[in-house]
């Protein structure tokens, strides 16, 4: 098996993560432990662009909630809507209640049921009122809550594709990734960005680091608390169960930066 190189890695997580146009070579379980690894750096091109536009809405004179729709948007556009599509099908999943083959058969499902609409509400309200109140803050605080929930949303990936985490079906890419990043190597990514995010916070003081750093560690905890919950329930991960963490995790980052 040829040996995987950053550029493989990078590739694959745009690939996979994002609809920049990148051309997918390998698709193999090196690649995909690659591609992992780099997932944050794909949240943070997906950060940096949607901070961009909601600070463009600002200097043109819109207000803060339009600017924080538009900013929530991007993501969605970036992804074609799969993170969120992701969220509602594991919400239908876990609300119907049933075995674990019956809940898989549901999330496969193209329609979304009552749970899932009532979850994508609640988050997508939940993300723009905490942008609206982090741009309130500064315009330069918005920009940096919407990297990080970006980054953080994708690093919640990296930890979930680690060894041990099982997939829930043979197929799919919830399969493809599930198990590939080695304990050791995820848990240095985390520190990577929470060390990352902790100085640039920083810029805005003391509070700022502290802000940053919890925004990122609660995120990720909130991630794991859902991770462990879907495989006691389904019996591992799917796409969309990667979908859900990585919206959970961007959620939590906004609400905890937003604060105070």
């Amino acid at each position: 098996m040829p040996r995987t190189s950053s550029l493989d890695g990078l590739r694959f997580a745009f690939g996979t993560l994002t609809v920049i146009p990148v051309r997918v070579t390998r698709w193999d379980r090196e690649a995909a432990r690659g591609g992992m690894l780099c997932a944050p750096v794909a949240g943070l091109a997906v950060g940096a662009a949607s901070a961009a536009v909601g600070l463009v809405l600002l200097f043109l004179g819109a207000g803060a909630p339009l600017a924080a729709v538009a900013t929530v948007a991007v993501p969605a556009a970036l992804t074609r809507g799969l993170h969120l599509d992701g969220l509602a099908d594991t919400a239908d999943g876990l609300g119907s209640g049933k075995p674990a083959e019956d809940a898989l058969r549901i999330m496969k499902q193209s329609d979304i049921g009552p749970f899932g609409v009532i979850t994508l509400v609640l988050v997508l309200l939940a993300q723009a009122a905490a942008l609206t109140q982090a741009y309130g803050a500064s315009w330069a605080w918005g920009a940096f809550a919407a990297a990080v929930s970006a980054t953080a949303a994708r690093l919640a990936l990296t930890l979930a594709a680690r060894a041990g985490v099982p997939a829930a079906r043979p197929e799919g890419l919830g399969a493809a990734v599930a198990g590939v990043v080695p304990p050791r190597r995820a848990l240095t990514a985390a520190v990577a960005v929470v060390g990352v995010t902790a100085a640039v916070g920083a810029l805005s003081g003391a509070y700022g680091a502290v802000r940053a750093v919890l925004a990122v560690v609660l995120a990720l905890a909130a991630a794991e608390a859902l991770l462990r919950h879907c495989t006691r329930r389904f019996g591992g991960v799917t796409g969309d169960v990667f979908g859900g963490l990585a919206e959970t995790a961007a959620t939590l980052a906004l609400v905890v930066l937003s604060l105070g």
